[in-house]
């Protein structure tokens, strides 16, 4: 069953709004995938592990212990991202699971993958 229109033209305006609030979060989601999302999400975990280490060497240098205590903190918070990210990100060559699964087709709008989306789960849910 496909939208009415007053679904529609409601969900064109949510895109605007989202793309006008939060253009860098808006197009991430439009981006090249979960898979380069998470790896750039683990790159930037093991540079924020490296900045923790430093902070720590640089409190146990000056003797400040509440330093080395916020770095080992920042370390241990980005190995957690560091770790669920690679879990997340699909193999080389791997389909991603069925719900993460973006189809290789031109770009469309969001209003499109979400129309289809709602169709898919109305299909599974047998109406």
């Amino acid at each position: 069953m496909p939208l009415s229109e007053h679904e529609q033209r409601m969900l064109e305006q949510m895109e605007r709004a989202l793309y006008a609030e939060d253009p860098k979060f808006a197009s991430a989601l439009e981006g090249n995938g979960l898979r380069t999302y998470t790896r750039r999400r683990v790159y930037q975990a093991v540079a924020g592990f490296l900045v923790g280490i430093a902070l720590l060497m640089a409190g146990m240098v000056a003797q400040l212990i509440w330093v080395s205590v916020v770095g080992f903190l920042v370390m241990l918070g980005c190995a957690v991202l560091a770790v669920t990210g690679w879990r997340k990100a699909p193999k080389p060559g791997e389909q991603p699971p069925a719900g993460m699964r973006r189809p290789a087709r031109p770009k469309r709008s969001m209003m499109d993958r979400i129309e289809q989306r709602w169709q898919r789960r109305r299909d599974e849910q047998g109406h």
